[in-house]
Formats: structure tokens, sequence, C-alpha cells
């Protein structure tokens, strides 16, 4: 059963912006919308770009090696729903971010 993990601090993470973390051999992008937080796998399912250092705008985030668009409360492609990246649960406990792994 996946249980939630510490990741991070909100604080880390400004609004707008993204993180990669590394959790139980997982590299998880991790991005505040806004105030609120959402995980997803870290490789881009086209080349393995690095989503955590990719642009965040509204709920989407651009790959920033080639491109390519994923929705970070789902992990959903932009322009192909039946590509995915994997999609975690994210819980603020006080200042600290977890992750269900």
């Amino acid at each position: 059963m996946a249980e939630f993990r510490k990741a991070a601090r909100a604080a880390e993470i400004p609004i707008g912006a993204g993180k990669t973390v590394e959790m139980e051999g997982k590299r998880i992008a991790l991005f505040n919308m806004e105030g609120k937080f959402y995980a997803v796998d870290d490789a881009c399912l086209h080349k393995g770009g690095p989503l955590g250092e990719g642009s965040l705008e509204g709920s989407v985030v651009t790959c920033p090696w080639h491109g390519w668009q994923y929705d970070v409360k789902t992990g959903v492609n932009t322009r192909n729903s039946k590509i995915q990246v994997k999609a975690y649960a994210v819980k603020l406990d006080g200042e600290d971010l977890l992750i269900q792994v």
C-alpha cells in the first residue's frame, strides 16, 4: 500500500514553479500551481526530458527539451490523452509536502 512521504518543504517551490525530487528511487516533478501542489513522474515520455525543469502555465508543464506538454493535475498529455505520465497524490502537512508513493 502506498504511503505519504516527505518530499520537500512548501517554501522551496515558488508559485508557478517546479522542482524535481527523488523518492524511493523515482524522480518526481513537484509543482506549485497557485498554492496547490501537484506531482507527476519527472521523465517526459518523448525523450525523457526533466519535467520538473519545465515551464508551468496554469496547470500545464512544458518539457524543456522538445515542448511536450502535460497537465500536472492528471499527468495527461495535452495533445494526446492516451499519453500519460504517472500522477501522485500530494498533501501539505504544516510546511512539509508529502507525496504518496
